[in-house]
């Protein structure tokens, strides 16, 4: 995992003695989900971690008897989710000295946070939470104070962009999608390998030359710019259901009638979906951002239009804000649009 050596220098001396809870916390894209279920590895290994044993794979496929990945089914984490964690915690390990339950997401944990907060503070001996979170939500503080704190920051672009060199990737396209992933490592990956990000980044830029002040062009362009999102959805789905296919392989190899947790898999396969098309658009809103900003930057310019660009900034910033309560697309962009600056 690279670009966190505070969070890997930490999980090493706590694989060794283990405490009862954990949290995780970053921004999504920076490892913490991909370091919980190494660190889960690595306390159920009777190595430590070596990475290289039935118990390690077994975790890294999620297949470990002692090792539960807990994913919400809802919009939040639901009390129906809490009591079923609870339940887990008091179920002792199968085939290690202890088991680890994971919580995924719980910057969505709401009214479900006292149930918890009891066993989380104090599980069995045998157990021990690993809570992944992007953010301190007034429901978390009280969990939060009773985990120890691992945190992750977004990755600088220069560590992105050596990454994806390092993975084979030419230079001259590693650096534009380092650039554009907000210091996510994921995201960077998916657009290093996708051949129309330039496309939609320019179409993105061109927008303020296309406002006519016409309702037609202003619908005609944010149906544009919805299709680009799904563009990047699509490669998404696409490469979903190859790992849904291999997987499927693999149990029919091993015996199994069918997928082990399809239903889990596919639900996490929508969630990735979903994020993968909000991060596009505020990918898109940041790039429209860029052509305003550097309006802002001439010498000599009227400061009316000054004035209009710098209201141009503030109501895209606003938007990229709104993407986070899961508003309408559609009537966010139009609204967007009617108070966007034309060129000229």
């Amino acid at each position: 995992m690279r670009g966190q050596p505070r969070a890997l220098a930490l999980l090493a001396g706590a694989s060794i003695s283990p405490v009862h809870a954990y949290l995780f916390l970053g921004p999504a894209g920076t490892g913490r989900r991909v370091a919980a279920v190494a660190f889960a590895a690595s306390l159920v290994c009777p190595s430590g971690g070596c990475g290289r044993c039935s118990s390690c794979r077994d975790v890294l496929s999620g297949r470990h008897p002692d090792v539960e990945v807990v994913e919400r089914t809802g919009a939040s984490i639901l009390v129906d989710d809490a009591r079923r964690i609870v339940a887990l915690a008091q179920r002792g390990p199968a085939a290690s000295a202890r088991q680890v339950v994971v919580l995924t997401d719980f910057h969505l944990v709401g009214a479900a946070a006292p149930v918890l907060l009891k066993t989380i503070e104090e599980p069995p001996e045998t157990t021990v939470f690993v809570v992944v979170a992007e953010s301190v939500t007034p429901a978390l503080v009280t969990i939060a104070s009773r985990c120890v704190l691992v945190e992750f920051r977004p990755l600088d672009a220069p560590t992105i962009e050596a990454v994806l060199v390092e993975e084979g990737l030419a230079p001259d396209a590693a650096r534009p999608a380092a650039l554009a992933s907000a210091g996510r490592l994921d995201r960077a990956r998916l657009l290093a390998r996708d051949p129309g990000f330039a496309g939609r980044q320019a179409r993105w830029r061109e927008v303020p030359s296309r406002l006519d002040g016409t309702g037609a062009t202003l619908a005609r362009v944010v149906d544009e710019l919805l299709a680009s999102a799904d563009e990047l959805v699509e490669v998404v789905r696409s490469r979903q259901a190859a790992e849904l296919e291999a997987l499927a392989e693999a149990a029919e190899r091993a015996g199994e009638r069918a997928l082990p947790g399809r239903a889990a898999i596919e639900e996490r396969h929508r969630r990735e979906q979903r994020r993968v098309r909000t991060d596009e658009l505020r990918a898109g809103l940041a790039a429209l951002a860029s052509a305003y900003r550097a309006r802002l930057e001439g010498d000599g310019l009227p400061a009316s239009r000054l004035a209009a660009a710098a209201r141009s900034c503030a109501a895209i910033d606003a938007a990229a804000a709104a993407l986070d309560r899961n508003p309408n697309e559609a009537l966010l962009l139009q609204g967007l649009l009617l108070a966007l600056q034309p060129a000229g």
